[in-house]
């Protein structure tokens, strides 16, 4: 009877460290596929904010570019769906701006971190925020937080900075693959509408 039960304990330890095993595996490669995403999202829009400004300039009151940044927001809209609009694209140009250097993007930041960080107007209060998000791992509502309670101010303000700075360490658990696909930005640019069955070919 012994043996049994220790035959038993054995088979359950073998499969759940299987089952740890297999799950450490999935996610492994779901991390991967959420950073491929946002990355090529990143670098992609961009790419596109440098072509829009060095065709329309950096903002078009002109009514050359205004026309223009028109004519591509529904040429794109029509090929590619409503990430591309005229608003959409004054984003990707505004983020080619404030960040105009391609390889300094951090790989580590989506392009809702970047939307968020380039509502900071203090350029320095803004590279601390990128510098702090990247390296603590923050998700956009953590990054977001900070933002709104003015972090950055609070902690040149304090005598004592160390439990301030102590206090926005912990980070939120990783997103799940599926919420990052469910992510609207990411939807919009692999052209997946929400309302319909996703396939593995769609992907």
């Amino acid at each position: 009877m012994d043996e049994l039960m220790d035959r038993q304990e054995q088979l359950a330890n073998s499969a759940e460290e299987t089952y740890s095993a297999i799950r450490g595996c999935i996610i492994t490669a779901q991390n991967k596929v959420s950073s491929a995403v946002n990355t090529a999202m990143v670098l992609a829009y961009h790419e596109i904010g440098e072509q829009v400004y060095k065709a329309c300039g950096e903002n078009d009151r002109a009514g050359y570019g205004k026309r223009l940044l028109q004519y591509l927001a529904e040429r794109l809209t029509t090929e590619f769906g409503t990430g591309f609009s005229a608003a959409n694209l004054r984003n990707m140009r505004q983020f080619f701006c404030m960040f105009p250097k391609r390889n300094a993007l951090r790989s580590e930041l989506s392009w809702t971190h970047y939307r968020l960080l380039m509502r900071v107007q203090d350029t320095k209060a803004r590279q601390f925020y990128l510098e702090e998000c990247a390296k603590s791992g923050w998700s956009s509502r953590q990054l977001e937080r900070q933002i709104h309670t003015m972090f950055y101010q609070c902690l040149l303000a304090s005598q004592d900075q160390a439990p301030v700075s102590a206090e926005i360490q912990t980070t939120e658990p990783k997103p799940e693959y599926e919420k990052v696909i469910k992510d609207p930005y990411v939807m919009e640019f692999l052209q997946i509408r929400p309302d319909t069955h996703v396939y593995e070919s769609s992907l």
